[in-house]
């Protein structure tokens, strides 16, 4: 994750920085891992702030929507 797609994300209504104890959901920060749904990842290349992708988590059905390539120039090096 990264802040500036954290602050995307809450934009769009999906608020995944805050806290929600009726889901034992704690709230994401900078640095964690979150599966994301592949539109949602998606929309955030086009506002330039796709987090990087751990390909090796990425499901096969991510292809249909992102090509392969673009994958590949954001993938989690860390």
């Amino acid at each position: 994750m990264t802040d500036e797609f954290l602050q995307f994300s809450k934009a769009q209504g999906n608020d995944l920085i805050s806290p929600n104890p009726l889901y034992d959901f704690a709230g994401l920060k900078a640095g964690d891992k979150w599966c994301l749904c592949a539109i949602r990842w998606y929309h955030a290349i086009a506002a330039n702030v796709a987090p990087p992708v751990v390909l090796e988590a990425t499901n096969q059905k991510a292809l249909d929507i992102i090509p392969l390539e673009v994958l590949k120039a954001h993938q989690y090096t860390g």
